[in-house]
């Protein structure tokens, strides 16, 4: 990276997105400066200035919720910084898997649906699962059962959903569907798909 082309602020200080390189979903905002972003190049791990402390520190240094960086990018005009990153664990304070999980109401439109958020979250905590096995976790007796067993299950959930429409239980479709959809991510993590992926695929038939 030519660091000419970053133009600090006049703190001294970059912003600095982090990106789940697996899920695409924004986990954070941080800043940078000069140092904390040598470092996390040389050492491949995020390491951020806080402006509160205005001293470096590495995340995850104690929570153990590091970033592995796999890229660093920034954008056209040099004054923001993206890195893709593998994230161990949840990137937010409050334990939650990104820090932007507050939606915002909109005044005549009410709650907003978290809508592919959810899955896209879903889908982090069985990566995480797959990296940190949990004894008694479903998801883990999924995966050691291997392809086989994960298809046979969204086969049956999508026939138990199907016999929820045709009864018209508004009820029970959303149970089964919300069944047959972390099957389907369960699935898709076992082979290697991300919902991006997906998203992608859907976005070309559009």
């Amino acid at each position: 990276m030519d660091f000419n082309a970053i133009r600090f602020d006049g703190r001294g200080l970059v912003p600095a997105i982090a990106q789940d390189a697996r899920t695409g979903a924004v986990l954070m905002l941080a800043y940078m400066n000069a140092e904390s972003l040598r470092l996390t190049l040389e050492t491949g791990y995020a390491t951020y200035y806080s402006r509160s402390r205005q001293t470096l520190w590495k995340k995850g240094e104690t929570s153990g919720h590091v970033q592995r960086v796999v890229s660093v990018d920034y954008d056209c005009d040099g004054d923001a910084l993206l890195l893709r990153v593998v994230q161990e664990g949840p990137a937010c304070h409050t334990g939650a898997y990104t820090c932007f999980h507050n939606a915002l109401r909109a005044p005549s439109e009410g709650e907003s649906s978290p809508g592919p958020q959810v899955l896209q979250d879903v889908y982090a905590v069985i990566l995480d699962r797959m990296q940190r096995p949990q004894e008694g976790s479903y998801t883990n007796y999924l995966l050691d059962k291997g392809v086989e067993k994960i298809a046979k299950k969204v086969g049956e959930e999508a026939t138990e959903t199907v016999i929820a429409a045709m009864k018209g239980s508004k009820a029970e479709l959303r149970s089964e569907t919300s069944d047959l959809l972390y099957h389907l991510l369960v699935l898709l993590a076992q082979q290697g798909v991300t919902p991006d992926e997906v998203w992608a695929e859907l976005g070309h038939r559009r």
